[in-house]
């Protein structure tokens, strides 16, 4: 949806070269790599979003969140930021697909 509305979007993964650098271009960062907190504060565009999907052993997620938050200007907690959304998707996508199933 992004591209459709013509925006720059830039795929990263963990072995990335210079994944910082590309995080400090970033208005928007999406993490959902499955490392704690592999993307750090300091590597945080000042104002950028930040949207924290990922879940790790102790409770955290893939951005470092105590230095991220001083330079975000919004980010999602972990736990308790997308996580319940992404349940609720997961139950409406499955209800969706029982009542497909039933020809519903």
């Amino acid at each position: 949806h992004l591209l459709a509305r013509d925006a720059t979007v830039t795929y990263c993964h963990s072995r990335t070269r210079d994944l910082s650098a590309a995080v400090r271009e970033a208005d928007i960062v999406v993490a959902a790599v499955g490392r704690p907190r592999l993307i750090r504060g300091q590597d945080i565009k000042p104002g950028a979003v930040v949207l924290d999907a990922g879940y790790n052993e102790g409770n955290v997620g893939d951005v470092d969140f105590d230095t991220a938050v001083e330079r975000a200007s919004l980010i999602t907690p972990v736990p308790g930021g997308v996580g319940p959304m992404t349940i609720a998707v997961l139950l409406e996508q499955t209800v969706d697909a029982a009542a497909r199933q039933l020809g519903a």
